[in-house]
């Protein structure tokens, strides 16, 4: 109102002596009056406080508010660290994943000791590199009792029992098609992944890696009926307190090149399409949800992690079981890419994404940068 009133009596005096004062004079005297009006503006501006009862950044206003009403944590507790492990004594590095290594047995286990005494990862998830001689089309070095991912866990536990390991359950790796599962080729060309046969196969595998004394089995390949079948066999067994991780919703994704170039386990022909979900549905991933629990998982998962948020977060809304989310190789090598060329922060970056999978609704991710994630973690 102050500055209408002046606005107006400014108005009523240029009109009462516009005929007798020089125009230069009067275009002064409006200058010098409209910087007084701004001076006026600006001070009412900033001196009047706004009645405002509620204030959001109050709750921002310090590192220890901030961190007392943070609604989503991210600790070591929630990381796995999915590890190769291969036939012979070297421990490689490997090029489409910067980091990490095809493991000896005997380098896993001391690498073990470092991720788990000194950095406090809780598990590891492990995957066989299997040499292309011993590849066959049904897979079946994928239950060699002798094979690298039994004597590593056996190693393992060996070494430290307090450690969980869990193992992955699917074909690939061992298969000369690079498929998930037992392959019929159809004639006239392509193939079909057959899901009864497969499932008997998964069954013997599952069994070999509890014999060897794995906690967790997580079954990758994505076969009808599965959960329900490893479940039966694994109680029929004796082994009733071994944990089943289903890949409830793994996402046919662009995402799993580096991974599959670290394994060796990338299709010969043909695509996985025909047992790995849609990357355009969602609800299917709670019915596969649905069943899972029906049939005895303990830990539904949902892979890859940061394209699918949603889907993680709908799943948290049904289930309450807990929730895994795969951050796979081709989201961590987008990260490390970008870290490296100078454009994003690695740290940063890396703990954003891990939290922002923790708010979906994931209780634990899989994810490649563990290890750093871990030492980051550590030091705030």
């Amino acid at each position: 109102m102050e500055i209408i009133r002046i606005f107006l009596a400014r108005e009523v005096l240029f009109q009462d002596v516009r005929r007798t004062i020089p125009l230069g004079i009067v275009a002064q005297n409006m200058l010098d009056s409209s910087r007084r009006q701004k001076k006026l503006f600006r001070q009412t501006l900033f001196l009047k406080k706004m009645k405002l009862p509620i204030r959001p950044r109050r709750n921002r206003k310090s590192a220890a508010m901030r961190g007392m009403v943070r609604e989503t944590a991210l600790s070591v507790a929630n990381l796995i660290y999915p590890m190769f492990v291969q036939d012979g004594e070297n421990d490689d590095q490997i090029e489409s994943l910067p980091g990490c290594k095809r493991w000896s047995v005997a380098g896993l286990v001391e690498e073990c000791r470092r991720l788990h005494g000194q950095l406090g990862i809780p598990c590891v998830d492990l995957f066989g590199v299997v040499e292309q001689s011993h590849k066959t089309p049904d897979g079946r070095e994928a239950h060699n009792p002798k094979g690298v991912v039994q004597r590593a866990v056996q190693a393992l536990k060996a070494e430290i029992p307090e450690l969980l390991v869990m193992t992955d359950v699917a074909l690939d790796p061992y298969s000369t098609y690079g498929q998930d599962g037992i392959v019929r080729e159809i004639p006239g060309g392509g193939v079909e992944v057959l899901n009864d046969e497969t499932v008997e196969a998964l069954i013997l595998q599952a069994l070999s890696h509890a014999k060897a004394g794995a906690d967790i089995i997580s079954p990758s390949d994505m076969m009808d009926g599965r959960i329900a079948a490893l479940r039966s066999a694994l109680d029929d067994a004796g082994y009733e307190g071994v944990s089943l991780m289903s890949y409830t919703a793994k996402y046919a994704s662009a995402f799993y090149g580096p991974f599959r170039g670290a394994l060796g386990s990338a299709p010969k022909f043909g695509d996985k399409k025909g047992y790995q979900m849609d990357p355009g549905n969602a609800r299917e991933a709670l019915r596969e949800a649905t069943l899972d629990e029906q049939e005895g998982a303990d830990i539904l998962m949902v892979k890859p992690a940061t394209c699918y948020l949603d889907v993680i977060a709908a799943m948290r809304a049904q289930t309450n079981l807990p929730i895994a989310a795969y951050h796979v190789s081709g989201e961590y090598l987008m990260l490390k890419a970008a870290a490296s060329s100078g454009w994003l922060d690695e740290k940063q970056a890396t703990l954003e994404t891990l939290l922002s999978i923790r708010r979906a609704g994931a209780d634990m991710i899989l994810t490649y940068a563990a290890p750093q994630a871990a030492e980051w973690l550590s030091q705030e």
